[in-house]
């Protein structure tokens, strides 16, 4: 079984390069037409994705994240999310490596075995960085409206945080 994960990638490459060859297909200009057209695809995203990230940073070292924790934290407690999780369901849907900071911290202060570190591993493990992903696929097809894409996501972020929470619960 080993082997044939060893091999999976070699023999993919090996495979397509075999159909092109039987098909009569340049593969290597089609590989280099598809790396064209990838690097037009980043030059059009990178504006979006430099925003985003300048936001997220500001957004961090504002303290606006810590002023908007303590005003949701009675209506946390209510739903039965716990209040401590609060930056990491913030940060989530806009930046996946400030998500992993404050998961990480989360982790390190509360144990990796406690109710908050589990859920914490959770939320992230099951939840998308809404934003993100899509100003990289919106942008990349060069969709401006989001329409009902940015609320939708978002009520699917918010439904993964309080399901995260329930399994924690419920499995530990």
């Amino acid at each position: 079984m080993e082997l044939f994960f060893t091999m999976l990638v070699p023999g993919t490459l090996a495979g397509v390069a075999l159909y092109g060859a039987l098909h009569r297909v340049d593969v290597y200009s089609a590989l280099c037409k598809g790396a064209g057209s990838g690097l037009e695809t980043l030059v059009r995203i990178v504006p979006a994705l430099i925003g985003l990230m300048t936001a997220v940073y500001m957004l961090r070292a504002s303290d606006a994240l810590e002023l908007l924790a303590q005003t949701l934290r009675p209506w946390m407690e209510r739903v039965g999310l716990p209040p401590e999780l609060l930056p990491l369901m913030l940060v989530r849907p806009v930046s996946g490596s400030a998500a992993l900071g404050v998961g990480s911290e989360l982790i390190q202060t509360y144990g990796p075995d406690s109710q908050l570190g589990r859920t914490a591993a959770v939320m992230l493990g099951s939840t998308e960085t809404t934003f993100y992903t899509i100003a990289v696929y919106f942008g990349a097809v060069g969709i401006s409206r989001t329409r009902y894409a940015v609320p939708a996501a978002l009520c699917a972020d918010l439904v993964g945080f309080w399901a995260a929470a329930w399994a924690v619960r419920l499995l530990f």
